[in-house]
């Protein structure tokens, strides 16, 4: 995760090693795409923290304060670098309904703490890590089908990716929360 976050923060500024689908995005979104690469890569470094310092809540808050813009800016960010120029419609659609998926259990999670439902909190704060690691396994599975796939299939493989390098982590841990007796959100 750190590896993918800090690829992220330095990304924008090595466009010229981008596929041409991407560069393409750095031309359309000169300011909207290096928003959203930066505050996503910050926000790889930043969900998992603010779990971790979930037990002490003064720096859980302080954190916070710090985090929930960072979210919010790459959660906002996502529509446009997801829907312009996209390798296919259907990755464009799985991109944005991760972004809208980040931004709903962020919004949630907020409404929770505020009204003092923690264990609410902490599931939404749960699910939208897991969300959050679509970044890596996106990357992951696009190098394994690098490695084995034939490059015929790329288009279909990247749609594909790009809804279950996100949905399968939010899965099971919706699934892991639900077993182990966790507060889970209702999303519907």
């Amino acid at each position: 995760m750190i590896l993918t976050a800090w690829k992220a923060l330095i990304a924008p500024w090595q466009v010229e090693d981008f596929p041409e689908a991407l560069y393409v995005k750095v031309e359309l979104l000169p300011w909207i795409f290096p928003a959203h690469m930066i505050a996503g890569g910050l926000a790889l470094l930043l969900v998992p923290l603010m779990i971790v310092l979930s037990r002490s809540s003064r720096r859980h808050r302080m954190l916070a304060r710090l985090t929930v813009p960072v979210v919010l800016v790459a959660g906002l960010t996502a529509f446009p670098v997801a829907l312009v120029a996209p390798v296919t419609r259907i990755s464009a659609w799985g991109f944005a309904a991760q972004g809208a998926m980040w931004l709903a259990l962020l919004g949630l999670g907020i409404w929770h703490a505020r009204a003092k439902r923690l264990a609410q909190h902490r599931g939404c704060m749960l699910l939208l890590a897991a969300t959050t690691t679509g970044a890596v396994f996106f990357r992951i599975y696009l190098a394994l089908f690098v490695l084995w796939g034939h490059p015929r299939d790329y288009e279909a493989f990247y749609a594909l990716d790009a809804w279950m390098a996100w949905l399968l982590p939010l899965i099971a841990t919706a699934f892991f929360l639900k077993r182990t007796g966790a507060s889970v959100p209702d999303l519907r």
